[in-house]
């Protein structure tokens, strides 16, 4: 597959970029070395390969939940919360209805 300078003024415009014609002139063949790198990968063999999520192996490092770990925002300070709320409603924040 190549691109030629029509090809390359169309991506353009739909990119909303504006380019003159040397720019568009330079553009063709650096387009085109980038659909030939793309086959080639088509190329390879990936059948053996595992899928993988990043290319180097990491870990969540996961920490205890625990609820009352800090006693300023800790669990069971739900009432001290909402005491600064314009408007709560059942142990909750009450808000604007958005949806009707």
């Amino acid at each position: 597959m190549s691109v030629d300078k029509q090809t390359v003024a169309k991506i353009a415009s739909l990119a909303r970029l504006k380019m003159g014609d040397e720019e568009l002139e330079r553009m063709v063949p650096e387009l085109n070395n980038i659909l030939e790198w793309v086959e080639q990968l088509g190329e390879v063999d990936t059948s053996q390969v595992e899928p993988m999520t990043a290319v180097i192996p990491n870990a969540l490092r996961l920490r205890a939940d625990e609820v009352d770990a800090d006693p300023k925002t800790g669990g069971n300070r739900r009432d001290d919360i909402l005491a600064n709320a314009p408007a709560a409603e059942h142990g909750f924040f009450g808000v604007p209805k958005v949806i009707e």
